[in-house]
């Protein structure tokens, strides 16, 4: 558990730090109140705001585990809202629009596990693919309109609460809590960081490389249609041009700031999780502090650029026999200021 928490310490710091600032510009940040029977406020809201990009996240970071990128999570999301709201609309039923929706996003994601692991095309370009068509489907689907639907169980999902708490907050917290069960209390985790790490040498090693990856492209693709339910969910109708738009950069934004490293490799779902609702809290309290919402757009350039200028290795070489000598002089008892000597 301390080293779990050492892990996401900085994220925990960067999200207190966050709400710190937002409360001293609109005092009632931290109000919470319950307002028939659910619980309400802009904390509560953001929990409820980031559950897209949070499940996208999950899925983003195994697939990044794995030296790769999914930039078709939010055609995916798209699709599978279309879906969605496409079987309420023809009476299909809740359960058959679920089941619809998971099959479409399972075959999205094994669609591109396929053209990653099988036909060795490069992850970017391979979902680069869907990432281009797949809003086409959606808006085939839909026939090119706003397509709208009236179900209490399917907007259950998206504004519904339980316990007083929105429904979509407790999805994408337990959907967190699922994953991060399997990976870490099983070998998995440990498999998929040694194909990000090497894939040749975890081949070599007796790992099914191939088979792991499309699982991952599946789960990526999963957990997007548990975002695209949401979206649609919320809405009572599916948007096919502009739902899940620009989210797969978010959910990698989300993953990145989560200290997961796009070099692949070591992972943590919690970080990822924790990036995604820093993401949501700078989108709130740039709209409460009464700023244009383009500001989002140049606040989360910024954080690319910063972090990876952090995580470049030629960042790392010029950094590391500095901190190699503050650690050393540290250890022998010489003073900081000697080592700038």
């Amino acid at each position: 558990m301390s080293r779990t928490f050492r892990r996401i310490a900085p994220q925990i710091a960067t999200l207190i730090a966050l709400v710190a600032l937002i409360s001293v510009v609109f005092p009632g940040f931290l109000d919470i109140r319950v307002s028939d029977g659910r619980l309400v406020g802009p904390v509560i809201d953001i929990l409820k705001r980031g559950a897209p990009v949070a499940l996208l996240a999950i899925g983003m970071t195994l697939v990044i585990a794995t030296r790769g990128i999914d930039l078709s999570v939010g055609a995916i999301v798209a699709i599978t809202g279309a879906v969605a709201a496409w079987s309420i609309a023809n009476g299909l039923g809740l359960a058959a629009a679920l089941g619809l929706a998971i099959a479409v996003g399972l075959v999205a994601g094994l669609w591109n596990g396929m053209l990653v692991a099988v036909i060795g095309i490069q992850p970017i370009v391979a979902t680069l693919i869907l990432m281009t068509a797949g809003r086409g489907i959606a808006q085939l689907v839909t026939e090119g309109r706003i397509l709208t639907f009236s179900h209490d169980g399917m907007a259950f999902l998206g504004s519904g609460n339980l316990l007083g708490v929105p429904v979509p907050a407790v999805l994408w917290l337990l959907t967190g809590v699922a994953v991060v069960f399997v990976v870490r209390r099983t070998a998995l985790g440990l498999l998929i960081e040694a194909i990000g790490v090497n894939r040749r040498a975890s081949a070599l090693a007796g790992i099914n490389a191939r088979l792991l990856l499309i699982a991952v492209y599946m789960t990526s693709g999963l957990c997007a249609t548990f975002a695209g339910i949401i979206t649609a969910a919320d809405i009572r109708g599916a948007d096919a041009n502009n739902a899940g738009l620009w989210l797969e950069l978010d959910a990698i934004l989300a993953v990145v700031i989560g200290g997961n490293s796009l070099m692949g490799g070591r992972f943590s779902v919690a970080a990822a999780l924790l990036g995604a609702m820093i993401i949501q809290t700078i989108d709130t309290g740039i709209l409460l502090a009464g700023f244009p919402s383009e500001y989002n757009l140049v606040i989360k350039a910024g954080l690319v650029v910063a972090i990876l200028v952090l995580q470049s290795p030629r960042v790392a070489l010029l950094w590391g026999p500095g901190l190699r000598g503050l650690r050393r002089n540290a250890a022998k008892g010489t003073p900081v200021q000697e080592v700038s000597e």
